[in-house]
C-alpha cells in the first residue's frame, strides 16, 4: 500500500506515551494487581521494567515491576512502589504506559493502534468519512471506528479496503465497496 495522496497533508505528532496495559483489579493483600496487557513486547512486564502509572488528572508516575506471572487471561503483577491492598484498591481501570521511544519500530506494512487513532479517513466514493476514534480487535479482525459530527461507521481494517496509510500525515485512504457506507453507517 502506498502513502500517496493528492491533498496537502499536515504533519502530526504522536503521543508522548503509549498504553501497554490496564489495571483490572487488586489481587490478594500485598498490593498485587491483575493487569490486562496491551503490549506484544514479551519483556514489558518483566521484573525491573519501568512503567508509568496513570494517576488523577492524567498525571503519570514511574513504577517498577517487582514480579509478574500469567493469571486468568491477564498478568498478576507486583510493583516495588505498591505494597498493600489499600494502596492499589483505587487503581482499578487505570492505565500503564511507556514513553513513545520505548515502543519498538513497527513491522513493514503494519501499524500500531495508537498511530491510527485520530487519522482522517477518506473514501474514493464517499469522500471524507471522519476521524478514527477507536481501533477495535475482535474475533473478526481489526475494525476502525470512524466518526464525523453525528455520523459514524465501523470499517474493517483490511488490505482490500485500504489504499494508503500515512500515519505521519494522519490520513487513511479507502476504497470501500459500493453501498458499504449506506449499509453500515450509523447516527451517533
Amino acid at each position: 500500500m502506498s502513502s500517496k495522496s493528492s491533498r496537502t497533508e499536515r504533519p502530526r505528532s504522536l503521543p508522548e506515551t503509549v498504553e501497554v496495559g490496564r489495571i483490572r483489579r487488586p489481587h490478594g493483600v500485598h498490593g498485587a494487581l491483575l493487569i490486562e496487557p496491551e503490549s506484544d513486547v514479551p519483556t514489558r512486564f518483566s521484573p525491573g521494567s519501568r512503567l508509568l502509572l496513570e494517576g488523577p488528572g492524567a498525571q503519570l508516575r514511574p513504577i517498577t515491576v517487582r514480579s509478574s506471572s500469567a493469571h486468568r487471561g491477564g498478568l498478576l503483577v507486583e510493583f516495588d512502589e505498591l505494597t498493600d491492598r489499600d494502596a492499589v484498591e483505587s487503581l482499578r481501570g487505570r492505565r500503564l504506559q511507556v514513553p513513545l521511544d520505548q515502543v519498538p519500530p513497527r513491522p513493514a506494512q503494519g501499524w500500531y493502534h495508537f498511530e491510527l487513532l485520530d487519522c482522517r479517513c477518506h473514501d474514493k466514493r464517499g469522500g471524507e468519512l471522519g476521524t478514527v476514534v477507536a481501533v477495535l480487535e475482535d474475533g473478526g479482525g481489526t475494525m476502525l471506528r470512524v466518526e464525523q459530527e453525528e455520523r459514524g461507521v465501523l470499517i474493517p481494517f483490511v488490505q482490500a479496503f485500504i489504499t494508503a496509510v500515512d500515519v505521519e500525515a494522519g490520513t487513511i485512504e479507502l476504497d470501500l465497496p459500493e453501498g458499504f457506507l449506506e449499509t453500515c453507517a450509523y447516527r451517533s
